[in-house]
C-alpha cells in the first residue's frame, strides 16, 4: 500500500504501526508516531491499523542547541 512517511511517499506492506517500525528499520522505543496527526500511544502500536494513503510522522529525539 502507499503511504507518506515523514512527507516522502512509500510503498509499503505493513498493516500496523509496529510493523511499519519494523519494514523502516526502526529500533527501540524512543520515538513518537502519528497517523494523520494523530498521536499513537506506543502501547496501542501493534494494534493501530493503517491503510492506503495515511500520513505517517515518525519524530526522532535530536541533541543539540
Amino acid at each position: 500500500m502507499r503511504v507518506i512517511v515523514n512527507g516522502e511517499h512509500c510503498e509499503v506492506q505493513a498493516a500496523t504501526v509496529a510493523a511499519l517500525l519494523g519494514e523502516l528499520d526502526y529500533e527501540g522505543n524512543h520515538f513518537a508516531v502519528a497517523v494523520n496527526f494523530d498521536v499513537i500511544p506506543k502501547s496501542h502500536w501493534g494494534e493501530a491499523t493503517l491503510k492506503s494513503g495515511d500520513e505517517i510522522e515518525i519524530i526522532t529525539p535530536r541533541q543539540g542547541g
